[in-house]
């Protein structure tokens, strides 16, 4: 989940720790075993919306199955109530790129672009991760979208190790997007995860220098998640102050997974394929 409307530019407020440098926490191996557990929720509740999604169902719908999953697991959505969201997903549909609000009245149909994004709070820490469903059949241009962004994350991933910069993800998902056409959404980007949901460091999905390229460290968690444009890259923010649109009502792909740094690579802790 992408760090909610503008708190890109805020600092989650973390417990001081002596493992923590300039502020982003490494976990220890207890640690490290639970956010396993809390990731394991998330990946589960995913490929089962995955499953269970159809024409006809609302995004509500699919809310109430999350978290009455989340919660017969033991954990908490972490969405549910962060910042004044009301649900357990954040459930956005075509054009809309994140943070979509849940609501009996959003009708999932045949050939939408569907992204289900949850969290789950469980034993102090926290999972996070992001699907994008193709509904039935969708068009060419559509499946290629969601192909390319599932690619990207992956792209991303691929770069984990301790020793590498953040900047390193960045590029091969910037140059993976551009290759096949998409844009790279800009607004919104990924963070570390653990006892909060949002930590730092900011994991950008493009080549930037508005914040420092951090050097990755075995026990850093990591929420990567990739959002491509079929069009522009711009966005813009609904009345309802959450739901975040294309400006040219262009198609919009995301996924996103929780990632552990280690000495000699990463493991991905949100895998739905180990559920």
């Amino acid at each position: 989940m992408n760090i909610f409307s503008n708190l890109l530019s805020q600092t989650p407020k973390t417990t001081s720790s002596p493992k923590q440098r300039r502020g982003i926490e490494i976990k220890s191996p207890r640690e490290i075993e639970i956010m396993r557990q809390s990731a394991k929720i998330v990946a589960t509740v995913l490929k089962e919306i995955s499953e269970l999604v159809k024409p006809g169902m609302t995004t509500s719908d699919l809310d109430a199955y999350a978290e009455k999953r989340i919660r017969e697991m033991g954990a908490t959505p972490s969405f549910k109530g962060y910042h004044g969201f009301t649900g357990s997903i954040c459930s956005s549909i075509n054009n809309e790129v994140v943070h979509g609000i849940p609501s009996p009245k959003k009708v999932i149909r045949t050939g939408d672009v569907l992204k289900v994004d949850t969290g789950a709070y469980y034993q102090g820490f926290h999972g996070d991760s992001c699907i994008t469903i193709a509904v039935g059949e969708v068009t060419p241009d559509a499946a290629k979208l969601i192909r390319v962004a599932e690619e990207a994350l992956y792209k991303g991933i691929e770069q984990v190790k301790a020793g590498v910069y953040l900047l390193d993800l960045a590029g091969a998902i910037e140059d993976h997007v551009k290759a096949n056409g998409f844009s790279v959404v800009e607004e919104f980007t990924g963070h570390g995860v653990g006892r909060n949901l949002h930590e730092e460091p900011s994991v950008f999905n493009f080549r930037t220098r508005e914040m420092p390229n951090v050097k990755l460290r075995a026990g850093m968690t990591l929420a990567i998640e990739p959002i491509l444009n079929a069009g522009s890259r711009h966005t813009r923010t609904l009345s309802d102050r959450w739901t975040a649109v294309t400006v040219d009502n262009s198609l919009s792909a995301q996924f996103e997974h929780t990632v552990l740094v280690t000495e000699t690579g990463y493991e991905i802790l949100t895998d739905r394929s180990k559920v």
